[in-house]
């Protein structure tokens, strides 16, 4: 019965552990990434993908072809 209780308290003890190294490793990721901006202008040779001079007839054609 003394084994089982302390197989018991073992596990307990090393359950709390690994959801306190889990939860502090969150936190830890969350601070790091908190003030990383995303959506900032790229910087470099940065290359426009999208052409907004498209005529309405352009657009329809693309919205039946693609499906959206």
């Amino acid at each position: 019965m003394k084994r089982i209780v302390w197989d018991t308290c073992k596990v307990f003890v090393l359950f709390i552990a690994c959801t306190l190294l889990f939860y502090f490793g969150l936190r830890t990721m969350h601070a790091e990434y908190e003030d990383y901006h995303r959506y900032d202008p790229p910087e470099g040779p940065a290359v426009k993908v999208f052409n907004e001079d498209q005529s309405f007839i352009d657009r329809l054609n693309l919205f039946f072809r693609l499906g959206e």
